[in-house]
């Protein structure tokens, strides 16, 4: 049986190539020699770990990492993110090969709003625009008039006309939020991601005693409560920006705690402090995103496998909504990463 057989049927089983690999590999210098033979280009989010970031040629983002794929040049495109980000990616260049290092790295946000039962939900509404937040799945996407991003969700709110009704799908806290700062009336999805909704409020209360000087900053699909007690709150790249250009020296974030090493990288005179769950291990990290890893990186790029799919009718009915977001997105002067 040869070697790629092989790696296809542990792929079926398993969602990502689970071979074996020379313990003496240099796996970055392998990845780096594979992007130059094949075109290949890595995008990856702020939460893989910090090896993954430190090897991909772009870090960014949702909306960064759709305008990376909508613009890039190479052949290859190895997603280190989620799926529905991947899928994105190949809705953006369906011409181009998606590869993804495990096709488990899934988002519990994006299945918080399964396509059928959202599609009877907008029904009940049939005179309302909806915008969804891009952490959905693809075929969600052929259901939403716009999509967007933590970054550029406020632009896009405003971009429709106030007297026309709107549907915002999955994130509830980020819908709330968004509530908030434009002062429309939406109607919401009630989704949610699980990192985003374990931080505790009495820990941070403690923590920020301990650590009086410090500033407390969040990611709007944290619950109100949390944001309430924000210093700032934005994207996740808003957050990085915050913390180059703030005074202060020390910040407690809530998100996902990928984004700590690039606020390391870039302020490397500064304390990051991740902002305590409400559980047991005292982690705050997405177990999807940490799926991903650098062994599986170096497999998929050399098998290009697990290749994302999608149907021709999900890719022209769903990249319109993205579409329209990238273009509020450019008149607004938005660039992410």
């Amino acid at each position: 049986m040869s070697t790629l057989t092989l790696a296809r049927e542990n792929l079926d089983r398993k969602g990502f190539l689970d071979l074996d690999i020379d313990p003496q590999l240099d796996l970055a210098a392998a990845i780096n020699r594979l992007k130059k033979e094949k075109n290949a280009v890595i995008l990856a989010h702020y939460y893989q770990d910090s090896d993954i970031q430190d090897i991909a040629d772009y870090i960014g983002d949702s909306l960064g990492l759709s305008q990376q794929a909508a613009v890039t040049d190479a052949d290859i495109i190895v997603f280190a993110g989620v799926h529905f980000m991947a899928e994105t990616a190949k809705m953006l260049s369906p011409q181009k090969k998606v590869l993804l290092p495990d096709l488990k790295a899934g988002c519990s946000l994006a299945d918080s709003c399964p396509a059928p039962v959202f599609r009877e939900f907008k029904k009940k509404y049939p005179d309302h625009v909806v915008v969804s937040y891009i952490n959905c799945t693809a075929e969600l996407k052929t259901l939403t008039d716009i999509c967007c991003t933590s970054t550029n969700a406020v632009q896009v709110i405003e971009s429709i006309p106030a007297d026309q009704k709107i549907i915002f799908a999955p994130d509830i806290n980020l819908g709330k939020y968004l509530v908030q700062k434009t002062g429309r009336d939406m109607v919401l999805w009630n989704g949610a991601c699980m990192v985003h909704e374990i931080f505790s409020h009495e820990k941070i209360v403690k923590l920020r005693q301990r650590h009086p000087r410090a500033k407390f900053i969040a990611h709007p699909e944290c619950e109100p409560h949390i944001l309430e007690m924000a210093d700032f709150i934005g994207s996740t790249t808003g957050l990085l920006k915050y913390t180059i250009a703030d005074a202060a020296d020390e910040f407690i974030v809530a998100t996902e705690s990928g984004i700590l090493h690039q606020m390391q990288k870039s302020s490397p005179h500064k304390t990051f402090i991740p902002a305590p769950p409400d559980n047991a291990c005292a982690c705050n990290d997405c177990p999807h995103m940490k799926l991903n890893t650098l062994e599986k990186l170096y497999l998929c790029m050399e098998y290009e496998q697990p290749e994302i799919t999608l149907p021709e009718w999900v890719i022209a009915q769903g990249r319109a909504s993205i579409d329209r977001m990238l273009e509020i997105s450019a008149r607004a002067g938005l660039v992410s990463g």
